[in-house]
């Protein structure tokens, strides 16, 4: 049988969008979402945003942020942000693929880099912006303890269920509410690497992940996209 990390590998790498949806003409952003194998399971790195922070402030995330003028791609984003945010030296990512990318509130469009780190990455959150770094099963994303799904109406008017994860913790004895763009993106990456049903609802065809994620994203753009034209 495969190792967890290379059956992994193998089916992100069938579902990387590369740069697909990169020239939408919407601003930029990304974010890392790193995989990391503990005691021979696959576990996500997440942050906690510094309570003094003007957006989302004390709320999970990934690293991330807006593109800036001298990345070359979404990947020198998420990898820069990650420096920035957690001290992770870009070359000790191994980069896997871009998945599907979402829009957050204020109309970025958000691009989700998935890789690998070491086992042995230590974090040196910086204060500004990270109050907290945490690591946690992927497979809670699709078998979790604690879940609610609730209405949510984005900016724009859009209306979708959004997950809403508690994880608790026990080493640390912290409780993390995971929800929005963050569980969006933590959920597909779970259905994309485990290839079986969550014990909750999705709104996937899970026989046709790619193409779903795809349609659902784009219907999500066109929406976006009318409601700007018709604020002009």
């Amino acid at each position: 049988r495969e190792c967890p990390k290379e059956e992994a590998r193998r089916r992100l790498r069938e579902l990387d969008v590369a740069d697909k949806f990169s020239r939408l003409p919407l601003p930029k952003a990304s974010v890392l979402l790193p995989l990391v194998v503990r005691a021979g399971r696959l576990c996500l790195l997440l942050t906690l945003r510094a309570p003094q922070l003007r957006r989302s402030p004390g709320e999970v995330c990934f690293p991330g942020g807006k593109s800036e003028e001298n990345d070359k791609d979404e990947i020198d984003t998420a990898l820069r942000e990650a420096k920035e945010e957690v001290g992770l030296p870009p070359e000790k990512v191994e980069v896997i693929c871009r998945l599907v990318p979402g829009i957050d509130k204020m109309n970025y469009l958000v691009t989700p880099v998935v890789g690998f780190i070491e086992d042995t990455f230590q974090a040196t959150p910086n204060p500004d912006e990270v109050s907290d770094v945490f690591v946690m099963p992927l497979e809670y994303f699709i078998r979790p303890l604690n879940y609610m799904a609730l209405p949510y109406k984005t900016s724009s008017g859009y209306l979708t269920w959004m997950h809403c994860f508690t994880y608790h913790d026990h080493e640390r004895n912290k409780s993390f509410k995971i929800w929005g763009l963050t569980a969006h993106f933590a959920v597909f990456l779970a259905l994309v690497v485990f290839r079986t049903k969550p014990t909750f609802e999705v709104d996937y065809d899970l026989d046709n992940l790619i193409l779903s994620a795809e349609s659902k994203f784009m219907n999500l753009y066109a929406f976006v996209n009318e409601k700007k034209k018709s604020n002009l």
